[in-house]
């Protein structure tokens, strides 16, 4: 692209975002030659971005550039949080996941804790904080981050939380099922109570079921101190998967199945998109940083893949399956677009009006005022 006309294309992308986010010009400039580079590199490391970065400025000090804005730049999560609800907002309320991900940059470990929302076979995030540790967030962590996002989202517009093994405990138990509904997998040696009311090991309960056979527990059952329902699902491996959950224990296993979708999330941020593993950052704020703008690409290129896809479905193979992610379709228009911007106008206005904020900002239906 020639660089007169990547000016205007990067000045007109600027325009856009500005709608969404009320940042100064130079900053707005920033996030769009960052979504611009992390497209073309497809990697978050600041060295390759820096390559990539459009400017007559020298490679180093592009870098320069990079590193001031992650060390300097405050960024508000909020906005980022209602950008998220503005485009993906759903009609029967909010369906979230928490999880961690976690890697290792040298010595130091990364471990991030995400809310997510679960749409359409994916998630997106919606609040996440880096633990500045190894291993499983604590009951007081998992609460603090909590309590912080229901300041921002009114707690009666949300369906249920999805939650592994890692969310479990009397007082994190205590908290959430008094806030929202929840589908929470136990451990199998959970202690709750049977038909007798004595406390039992979780899977002695569906030890005899066959692979594949579901057992909905009668009554509410004592699940950590709590009163809740309980339904399980013997695997053909012979593990088991056992659901608390506040409501609908006949649906609660198939509800649960959508946690998945943030694992999808996280292979999408890492080895199948962003490699966001690639950065060498190891300062906790400005990792936080690096995942808000990674959330604004990540809804962008999905809004794409979903238009991509109403004007030409994704090819079946012989698996019976889609042949590529809606993800990966956005991903592929949007650096061929980008990239052949000057003989690709009309593909590229339309991307960019594709996040362009929707009329009556649904997102406020969910965000407290």
């Amino acid at each position: 692209m020639k660089i007169e006309y990547r000016k205007k294309f990067l000045k007109e992308l600027s325009k856009i975002l500005r709608q969404s986010f009320n940042w100064h010009g130079a900053r707005l400039d920033f996030l769009a030659k960052f979504i611009v580079a992390l497209l073309t590199v497809r990697s978050v490391n600041l060295t390759k971005m820096a390559e990539a970065f459009s400017g007559k400025a020298k490679i180093d000090s592009h870098y320069k550039r990079l590193q001031r804005f992650f060390k300097e730049f405050k960024l508000d999560f909020v906005q980022i949080t209602g950008f998220v609800l503005n485009h993906f907002s759903m009609e029967n309320g909010l369906v979230l996941a928490i999880d961690r991900t976690n890697w290792k940059v040298g010595k130091k470990n990364i471990n991030f804790l995400v809310l997510a929302l679960v749409y359409k076979g994916i998630a997106l995030p919606l609040m996440w904080t880096c633990l500045d540790k190894q291993g499983s967030s604590s009951t007081q962590e998992r609460i603090a981050f909590l309590k912080h996002f229901f300041e921002v989202i009114d707690p009666q517009q949300i369906r249920f939380l999805l939650a592994d093994r890692e969310f479990i405990g009397k007082a994190w138990f205590g908290y959430i099922i008094n806030q929202i509904s929840v589908r929470i997998r136990i451990k199998k040696d959970t202690q709750i109570s049977n038909s007798k009311g004595h406390l039992v090991n979780a899977f002695t309960l569906f030890r005899n079921l066959k692979p594949g056979e579901i057992r909905v527990l009668s009554g509410i059952r004592q699940v950590c101190g709590h009163p809740l329902y309980v339904v399980g699902l013997k695997q053909a491996d012979g593990e088991y998967v056992i659901i608390a959950t506040t409501d609908s224990p006949k649906i609660a296993l198939e509800d649960y199945r959508l946690r998945w979708n943030i694992e999808t999330l996280f292979s999408c941020l890492k080895s199948r998109g962003f490699n966001l593993e690639d950065t060498h950052m190891t300062d906790l704020e400005r990792l936080e940083k690096l995942m808000g703008l990674l959330t604004i690409a990540f809804c962008w290129i999905l809004l794409t893949g979903e238009r991509r896809f109403e004007h030409k479905p994704i090819r079946i193979g012989k698996h019976g399956r889609y042949v590529k992610s809606i993800f990966r379709y956005g991903f592929e228009q949007m650096k061929n677009v980008f990239i052949n911007a000057s003989i690709k106008l009309d593909k590229l206005h339309q991307i960019f009006s594709i996040i362009l904020p929707k009329a009556g900002s649904p997102e406020l239906f969910y965000m407290r005022c």
